[in-house]
């Protein structure tokens, strides 16, 4: 079972990792793809260098240049975990989360892949 496990965070805020969750997190990353439980992983850009492409009713298509003030918490990044379970999903998630200690306000949302495997595997 493939999971994707998103993290939520608040760009308000400006906070940018440590160099010590920096090399925790790569601990962590290298650990579970040696497992086979990480398929893929990374941090997202800043939605000020994103681009919102929107289709609407009619076939009106609008492109929107980041960043959104209207959102408050946006995706910071992913995982995509091959577990074998919705619980072993959130468990690895839990991980992820405790990697960032205490100074951190941020949450992942985990929902499970549906549909054919596309691409290659590792």
């Amino acid at each position: 079972m493939r999971f994707l496990s998103m993290i939520r965070i608040d760009e308000t805020t400006g906070q940018v990792p440590s160099e010590q969750l920096m090399a925790d997190m790569g601990k962590l990353i290298e650990e579970l793809t040696r497992t086979g439980q990480l398929v893929s992983t990374t941090g997202l850009r800043p939605t000020s260098e994103g681009v919102r492409v929107r289709l609407r009713r009619g076939g009106r298509l609008t492109v929107l240049d980041g960043p959104f003030t209207e959102t408050k918490e946006v995706i910071g990044g992913y995982a995509i975990l091959e577990v074998q379970s919705k619980e072993e999903a959130v468990d690895l998630t839990r991980r992820f989360l405790e990697v960032h200690g205490t100074d951190w306000d941020v949450e992942c949302e985990v929902r499970q892949l549906d549909g054919p495997e596309l691409g290659c595997k590792p």
